[in-house]
């Protein structure tokens, strides 16, 4: 057996620990006492059981049947792995599942079926289908998934849809449709070439053709040819495409066609295809990985195209997971019977006007740009637009209504969108956003420990992931031979500041540092001598622009790293005194928390720049701060001096502020719970607001929360994220995980790209 790479030995770990799979049941209802679990079992479930059989639909009222997706399978075309069987395709499902609950809070079974007969699997979905209240079908080879789908959605009342046919479909119709209002021509008039002939390329035509594009105008091709209507053997879905034009191979096609859709495989279109196409050619290259023509090459060649690929790091992204989620999230909730013509077409429509609205700054910082707007470069949004769950499947519910196949309706649909974006409470888009945000401009990263296993497997993770480039300080025998064991093979510097291969530039730093230090007790020789000290060192580099930013505390306790970045870095201009947030990975969504790690008693002052300090920090990551400001007391409850400081932080930035969303003293339950503040406080800033961001009172409430919420509820913590310091510089916590290690880096990299452009 061949040896396996260290990727392929980190995706089974992925897959395989702590526990196998991706995925799991968690209950919804409470269990903990005898009551409890005779309300959910026996005896007491057989009263909603006697109600469902008396009135069918009542299964919607009282199980999950309505949040609940069959990712179906047979494993006979996964992507990129060909017909691999059913128990194979698991990961895959597995995976798709995962992607309905992040981005639509749609649970999901995977299904595995170990058939290859139509009939066999067609019947096999029938029977389990009272189970769910829709059916994805997933990586079935054509033609048979064709007539799979075909007969599961005539026999079958919930939605059915196969995503390798639609999904692909739906977000490239609507970058089709903005494609062509930029290059001022009409669907109906347009020549068409279509590469590739598999179920994709089958449902994409199709509904180019729904939106007016004329069959005579398109030519489909397939790793025979063109297929022609004197081609003999041709399937159903084949014919239905053949041209009688005189066209035989790509290179005939590509003359004088406006669009070019590609399905197929990489590199077979050319420079010359491309120039001999119409002005102001559309060309998708779909092709994954690699597609039909780079982005780059085909840029290069016409500065006239309007390019788009299924790559992430190129504009104009087509990816179905722009689709899928949202249109069964709108099916499920009106109960639609089917996923119907009018509900992809309303999917294709929404798409197609959401990126022609003003991006929101989230959006923008994730991606790195000044200003994203409808044009060459933005066709569709983008994966991580979080208007996506408020757009999409009220679109689809809509549809489903109007063209009759909903068995439920909805009255308010101001009140649904809402309903929508809190579902979202749940999911933790902002590391992928800081991952991506990062990956736009890396920066110099110094590890201060990179000596020890966690410290330098984050470093490896950044630099692979490209996230940063790392600096190595530490052991230089130690380090080389732990990357070793980790098979980082990547020339990146290493610097150990105890030995005298960089004499000379620890006898700079020291210099400078004397000079700095010269009324302050230090020597020459003193200031020299702590450059010895891997964090004196390493803050000297940031410093003097050697490195970008550093990570440091692994191995040390926090305070003592404070002092030396204190002595070496100093206050950012304006600000005061430094502090600390953790942004927690909470069930309603990101939590701000501050001061978790600096200030132990703050005063109203203190507290005051705190909260502007924590504002500015969610900003960065493109968040619009509602933040309570804790005690243990209500708007003047107590006259005690901990909620009296608190109370004077508030009116100060009530009045200098007016405009931040920012309240309190509170209790912590009237802050995150709006109806219970909304009905005894109305007069709050808060009120009908979502809080996102918590001050405490002191650096005992903030850091024990944190803590709690970190190990009780398993919440994932970015931080403690260093704010007030003149340069990016950030101290994790003692004994800190890889993943945190890795999200602070992250962290650091746009602090430093934050702080370049200021």
């Amino acid at each position: 057996m061949a040896k396996r790479t260290r990727n392929e030995l980190e995706a089974l770990a992925y897959h395989g620990k702590p526990m196998p799979g991706k995925i799991q049941v968690v209950p919804t209802k409470k269990y903990a006492t005898q009551r409890d679990l005779s309300l959910a079992y026996s005896p007491g479930v057989a009263a909603p059981c006697l109600e469902i059989q008396k009135t069918p639909s009542d299964v919607y009222k009282y199980t999950s049947k309505g949040n609940l997706v069959a990712v179906i399978s047979n494993g006979t075309a996964v992507l990129g792995l060909g017909n691999i069987g059913a128990e194979a395709s698991k990961p895959v499902m597995e995976g798709k599942g995962l992607l309905f609950k992040i981005f639509a809070d749609i649970d999901v079974f995977d299904i595995e079926v170990d058939t290859e007969n139509i009939d066999e699997f067609v019947n096999t979905v029938k029977h389990i289908a009272p189970t769910f209240g829709g059916i994805n079908l997933e990586d079935i080879k054509a033609p048979e998934a064709f007539e799979i789908e075909r007969r599961l959605k005539e026999e079958l009342s919930i939605p059915v849809m196969h995503d390798d046919q639609h999904g692909t479909a739906i977000i490239s119709a609507a970058a089709l449709l903005n494609a062509l209002e930029l290059a001022e021509k009409k669907i109906e008039d347009v020549q068409i070439v279509v590469s590739g002939a598999g179920a994709a390329a089958i449902s994409c035509t199709r509904l180019y053709r729904s939106f007016g594009a004329k069959r005579e105008n398109i030519v489909m091709l397939d790793s025979k040819g063109v297929i022609r209507k004197d081609r003999e053997n041709l399937t159903p879905q084949k014919v239905e495409f053949a041209t009688e034009k005189n066209l035989y191979s790509l290179e005939d096609s590509m003359v004088n066609a406006d669009v070019f859709i590609g399905l197929s495989i990489s590199n077979i279109v050319t420079p010359d295809m491309l120039n001999s196409m119409a002005k102001n050619p559309i060309v998708f290259a779909m092709a994954n990985p690699d597609p039909e023509i780079s982005y780059q090459l085909a840029r290069d060649t016409r500065d006239d195209i309007i390019m788009a690929t299924g790559r992430s790091d190129n504009p104009n992204q087509v990816n179905n997971v722009l689709g899928f989620p949202f249109i069964f999230r709108g099916a499920l909730d009106v109960r639609a019977t089917q996923i119907n013509e009018a509900m992809k077409k309303a999917a294709v429509l929404a798409l197609a006007d959401l990126a022609k609205e003003p991006v929101p700054e989230q959006v923008n910082i994730a991606y790195g740009e000044m200003r994203l707007t409808f044009g060459q470069d933005y066709i569709i949004p983008k994966p991580f637009d979080p208007r996506l769950i408020g757009k999409i499947p009220p679109a689809v519910a809509k549809a489903a209504i109007d063209s009759g196949v909903a068995q439920a309706t909805i009255s308010n649909w101001e009140a649904y969108e809402e309903s929508l974006l809190d579902r979202m409470g749940a999911d933790n888009k902002i590391v992928r956003l800081l991952f991506n945000r990062a990956k736009l401009n890396p920066k110099r990263v110094v590890f201060a420990e990179a000596d020890q296993l966690n410290v330098l497997k984050a470093a490896q993770i950044v630099y692979e992931e490209g996230i940063a480039h790392p600096i190595l300080l530490g052991n230089k025998t130690q380090i080389e031979r732990l990357k070793s064991e980790l098979d980082f093979d990547a020339d990146v510097p290493i610097i150990d500041p105890k030995d005298d291969t960089h004499l000379d530039q620890k006898n700079k730093y020291g210099e400078i540092f004397w000079k700095k230090q010269e009324r302050r007790g230090q020597t020459l020789l003193s200031s020299q001598k702590l450059m010895r000290e891997r964090n004196y060192f390493a803050a000297m580099m940031v410093n003097e622009g050697d490195a970008d930013a550093l990570i440091t505390g692994y191995s040390r306790s926090y305070p003592s790293i404070v002092k030396p970045m204190l002595d070496l870095i100093g206050l950012a201009p304006g600000s005061t005194r430094i502090a600390t947030t953790n942004v927690m990975m909470t069930q309603r969504g990101p939590m701000f928390l501050s001061d978790t790690a600096i200030n132990i008693n703050p005063t109203a002052h203190d507290l005051i720049k705190i909260t502007q300090m924590t504002s500015g920090v969610m900003k960065m990551f493109g968040i619009t701060p509602v933040m309570a400001m804790l005690s243990y007391s209500n708007f003047g409850s107590s006259k005690d001096q901990t909620a009296t400081k608190v109370r004077e932080a508030v009116s100060y930035l009530h009045r200098r502020h007016p405009n931040l969303s920012v309240d309190g003293e509170l209790q912590t339950d009237f802050a995150l719970n709006s109806e219970m503040l909304k009905t005894s406080f109305p007069f709050s800033k808060l009120a009908n607001k979502k809080v996102n961001a918590l001050i405490f009172p002191n650096l005992e409430s903030a850091n024990i929360t944190y803590k709690l919420l970190k190990e009780l509820n398993k919440s994932e913590s970015i931080g403690p994220i260093m704010m007030g310091l003149k340069k990016p510089v950030h101290i994790i916590q003692f004994g800190a995980t890889v993943d945190e290690i890795v999200n602070m880096t992250a962290v650091a990299v746009i602090d430093a790209q934050q702080k370049e452009k200021h």
